[in-house]
């Protein structure tokens, strides 16, 4: 088993990975979603280590999906691989950035975050049952459909998940060829303040506006944060008012929190809900929560990391390492203190965007990488 292998498939994997990205799939069309899962269900059945399939309704988001391999390794934990099948992109984006090969890089919605890396998942697991040499411990795929809205079902389906396994591998996407040894933890939040409405030219003084409330609220929680601590606060929307002449009744705000420590999380968590009027005639309220505690770099993550860069140096490759301000469904998996790698995806650029894509040239080292993990 070698390198080598991954080099001569490059080709059937790039047209799988095609496959799977022309198959559009945003958080919360549970059709498109079913049709991935499809997908996967039909491509898992022809790997011959894939011996459960576990789908779990999501309602309208559609289904996550867990593969098991190697079920027969007796007496160890297993690996998890995790990953999520949905996108942000909304249906017809495709026509935007079409599926499509230039200059070495693949296009594609959804092809760096994250579907081609679910075709390197069942690639690795692929290649180590072909090579006859099992893994001593068992592999789980765990793919949730709606890791890009926050998870709100599959947060649950993770953390069952990540409490029987020794340690999990994420292959979102690789930031610069670099592993994630640690992610900000998230929080969202909606502030919403109602008012007196009048009319703003006949008797402007009976009103009390919702929007000029706001606006003072928003100065104050511009200040929550702390860039010493890692802590960023920000306000990212606003929304208010019925018609160019009433004073406005209704406005509300939204407030994206990231974090590294949860005693930051709940130091902004008790600022933003003790907010209090600044004109009393206006009545203030504040939704949301904690959603993702951080992905902290411990001494097992450290381990593990060393060992991936201790392969990635085998293979003649620099594997780099970072922490980043954005969460995935690996934040979760952390937090009950096992050890996680994230960012094992394949190294492109554009996330979130209509020029999203992925190095082709990238496709061996990352499928052998995740293989070698496995395996060891």
């Amino acid at each position: 088993m070698s390198l080598a292998r991954f080099k001569d498939k490059s080709d059937t994997i790039v047209r799988q990975i095609e496959q799977l990205v022309e198959i559009e799939s945003p958080s919360g069309d549970a059709q498109g979603n079913l049709e991935v899962v499809e997908w996967l269900v039909e491509h898992a059945s022809h790997v011959s280590a894939i011996t459960s399939i576990e789908r779990i309704p999501a309602g309208r988001f559609g289904e996550h999906i867990i593969l098991r391999a190697f079920e027969d390794a007796a007496g160890e934990k297993p690996v998890l691989l995790l990953g999520h099948t949905d996108t942000v992109h909304p249906k017809g984006t495709r026509n935007q950035n079409p599926t499509r090969i230039e200059n070495g890089m693949m296009y594609g919605c959804g092809v760096f975050d994250m579907k081609a890396n679910i075709v390197l998942m069942l690639e690795a697991v692929r290649a180590i049952a072909e090579s006859g040499d099992a893994p001593k411990r068992p592999v789980n795929i765990l793919l949730t459909c709606d890791e890009e809205v926050g998870s709100p079902s599959g947060r649950a389906v993770v953390e069952a998940e990540a409490a029987k396994v020794a340690f999990a591998l994420v292959s979102e996407p690789s930031a610069d060829g670099k592993a994630k040894t640690g992610r900000k933890g998230t929080g969202g939040y909606k502030v919403i303040a109602k008012g007196i409405p009048a009319h703003s030219g006949l008797e402007p003084e009976k009103g009390a506006s919702a929007i000029l409330e706001l606006a003072h609220q928003i100065q104050k929680i511009q200040t929550l944060g702390n860039p010493d601590a890692g802590t960023t606060v920000n306000v990212c929307t606003m929304t208010g008012g019925t018609a160019t002449n009433v004073i406005p009744e209704h406005a509300h705000c939204t407030v994206d929190v990231r974090f590294t420590s949860l005693a930051e999380a709940e130091r902004v968590d008790r600022e933003l809900k003790s907010l209090t009027p600044h004109d009393g005639r206006v009545s203030i309220s504040v939704e949301g929560d904690i959603n993702r505690p951080p992905m902290e770099r411990s001494e097992k993550v450290t381990a593990l990391f060393e060992k991936a860069r201790e392969i990635s140096a085998e293979l003649g490759y620099e594997l780099g390492e970072t922490q980043v301000g954005g969460a995935s469904d690996g934040n979760f998996v952390a937090a009950l203190g096992v050890p996680v790698i994230d960012g094992l995806g394949i190294r492109g650029d554009g996330a979130h965007t209509l020029v999203e894509r992925i190095r082709i040239d990238e496709i061996p080292f990352r499928t052998e990488l995740l293989r070698r993990l496995i395996q060891s």
